[in-house]
């Protein structure tokens, strides 16, 4: 009898130690983007945020496991429209652009309604992020379509691609110029026609004549071949922008051991900080390759870039009014305090849209 009992205390043990409870747990998430990894943010998505959430995961017990399924390039997602794939579940997570859905995340586009701000990059992320802090509207943007915000990212300063050169404000009279939604209004009052489009139509709008050039940043620019049919390259320096964030569908985050929720919010936070300074380091190798690929570069003066400036219409004290009336939205506060921020940081403003 002592034989038997013994034998079934191995077996139960032999069980214990292989019961799902010491198992690994894996974890199925898509991620989605509407660009291609050869767009500077989704790359960092890819090379560095995945993997990190691994590493760290594997640092904190090795209890859990990412299946990662990456669907860039707008397999799942397309261009403006990819906080519906995740707020709808049909993917887990991605990169959001606010630039191309103001509609949902009016807040978050202070910066392009408040252009010639600072060309520095993590300045704008850490200034947007304050701001998110300190308006709790801005955060229920994501909150009300069913997000979890991680992380954001902002882009390196505009510069302007044309067919011809632009040395005065002169040059851009008649001529029509792309920009990507709410950045049409800096075209406005320059004399130049505004033309719609963004970094995946840009070429060949270009190329077809629908467009003579194109407002647009040096990392999306080169993965774009804008460089190729619009060669001159006029530094205006409109500006860094906030370009969006990381998000994950709320019920797949809520669905997330905490040890794991805190790993992604984690990674989201470094996000920023990584993808900054490549942004800037990678900026500086690519103008460089576009001078050796044949792409000329001007410097606007300090006074042409001032006149620019303040030939725009009133942008920020529209848009900042048309949301306080319409959707009851503190968009005078924030753009108020977007300036004031920058002030406190030192940048050079041609012009100040709070007043």
């Amino acid at each position: 009898m002592k034989r038997y009992l013994s034998q079934a205390l191995f077996a139960l043990l032999l069980l214990a130690a292989a019961s799902p409870a010491s198992a690994q747990q894996t974890i199925k998430i898509t991620m989605s983007a509407g660009h291609p990894p050869a767009f500077l943010w989704v790359r960092v998505l890819e090379e560095f945020f995945a993997p990190e959430v691994d590493k760290r995961l594997a640092a904190a017990g090795n209890k859990y496991k990412i299946d990662w399924t990456k669907a860039w390039a707008g397999t799942l997602a397309k261009v403006g429209s990819e906080s519906v794939a995740i707020k709808d579940g049909i993917s887990d997570m991605g990169f959001v652009g606010t630039l191309f859905e103001g509609a949902r995340f009016p807040l978050q586009n202070v910066t392009f309604y408040a252009p010639f701000g600072t060309n520095d990059v993590l300045l704008t992320s850490s200034i947007i992020a304050e701001l998110q802090q300190k308006h709790p509207q801005m955060l229920e943007a994501w909150t009300k379509n069913n997000l979890v915000y991680l992380g954001g990212a902002s882009l390196d300063s505009y510069q302007l691609f044309t067919t011809f050169p632009v040395k005065s404000l002169d040059d851009l009279k008649g001529r029509k110029v792309s920009a990507p939604g709410t950045a049409a209004n800096w075209i406005n009052g320059t004399g130049a026609v505004a033309v719609g489009g963004n970094l995946s139509t840009y070429f060949e709008d270009i190329k077809a004549g629908a467009s003579e050039g194109a407002l647009a940043f040096i990392t999306g620019a080169w993965p774009a071949k804008l460089h190729e049919v619009a060669p001159y390259v006029t530094r205006v320096n409109i500006g860094a922008m906030y370009a969006g964030g990381i998000v994950m569908n709320k019920r797949k985050f809520d669905s997330l051991p905490p040890e794991v929720q805190k790993i992604f919010r984690e990674v989201g936070a470094e996000f920023a900080v990584r993808f900054s300074k490549l942004e800037v380091d990678t900026a500086a190798a690519l103008e460089k390759r576009m001078k050796d690929s044949g792409a000329k570069f001007y410097d606007l003066d300090a006074a042409t870039r001032k006149k620019w400036a303040e030939a725009l219409p009133d942008i920020g004290k529209i848009w900042a009014k048309d949301l306080q009336d319409k959707q009851k939205l503190p968009a005078n506060a924030v753009l108020q305090d977007y300036m004031q921020l920058l002030r406190k940081a030192n940048a050079d403003l041609p012009r100040d849209w709070s007043k």
